[in-house]
């Protein structure tokens, strides 16, 4: 069981994914902060060309 622990203990294969999955996290949340307020005005100006059409 020591022996497991220690193993348990020294394995990193999986660190590199998890910080793979936190910066994109942080990416997806500022895509989310960065757009959210400009959606109105991206929805209007899709909005004039349509008509425009």
């Amino acid at each position: 069981m020591k022996k497991l622990f220690a193993w348990l203990e020294k394995e990193e294969s999986g660190q590199g994914m998890v910080e793979y999955g936190l910066i994109i996290a942080a990416i997806a949340v500022v895509a989310i902060v960065t757009l959210t307020p400009l959606g109105g005005q991206v929805a209007a100006m899709f909005t004039t060309i349509g008509a425009s059409l």
